[in-house]
């Protein structure tokens, strides 16, 4: 009984300290990807500075209590303060549970938005590479690339509906692969320049690892990294 009494009123004291330095935000829809372990998250966080996201920008949002879980925004609009989340929750975890149990009109809770120190290259070939973890981190990206025509790459998705919903709901020049090894060979295929090529590699940090190691092998060294722990 002592130690439930103590248990508690740490939390109450957590809570206390917690809640003055978390920002809400309101959830405009959720989209539940048909046979496919994603979920799409329309978003309005007013209090976000979206008009300074000059790099692909990443929000600490709580998915529990005392958790946290960080997701990559895109789409942003800097006027209505809207932005969408696309979540892979082909896996257990607070912050799959958090976004498949979602519903619109609900109020959400995020810690911090922080920028993940990539920022397209302003005159160079962009390209992305990346997994289903990383859909999001590769479409804010996108948006990021101005002209449109310097943004391109290619995402593994293993399941072919998601990426046959992908390539329906989204106009993206990524390229859908099925594995690891098809995104080796399509990379050779490529003949990207050494030179005036930059990569953007995101995703679970096994392909992450084989991504990076391929551009080696190719004589590429202008890349920038971001893994996820699955």
């Amino acid at each position: 009984m002592e130690t439930s009494i103590i248990q508690k009123l740490k939390n109450r004291t957590a809570q206390l300290l917690e809640a003055p330095l978390l920002k809400s935000g309101r959830v405009l829809d959720v989209r539940h990807w048909e046979n496919a372990a994603m979920v799409e998250i329309d978003l309005h966080l007013p209090e976000a500075p979206m008009a300074d996201w000059h790099e692909v920008p990443s929000i600490k949002f709580k998915a529990a209590s005392f958790t946290y879980r960080d997701y990559t925004p895109f789409g942003w609009d800097a006027e209505t303060h809207t932005c969408s989340l696309l979540i892979d929750t082909a896996h257990e975890g607070p912050g799959s549970r958090w976004a498949r149990n979602l519903q619109a009109g609900e109020t959400i809770h995020y810690l911090a938005i922080e920028n993940t120190r990539q920022s397209p290259h302003p005159t160079d070939l962009v390209v992305g590479l990346g997994d289903a973890s990383s859909l999001a981190h590769l479409l804010a990206l996108q948006q990021l690339t101005l002209p449109k025509n310097r943004f391109d790459g290619a995402v593994v998705l293993d399941n072919p509906h998601a990426g046959h919903l992908f390539q329906d709901y989204f106009r993206s020049a990524l390229t859908i692969l099925s594995s690891p090894d098809e995104l080796t060979g399509w990379l050779a295929a490529q003949g990207y320049c050494t030179t005036h090529t930059r990569f953007y590699l995101t995703g679970h940090n096994g392909l992450v690892a084989v991504m990076r190691r391929s551009l080696k092998n190719l004589g590429h060294s202008n890349f920038k990294v971001k893994g996820f722990w699955s």
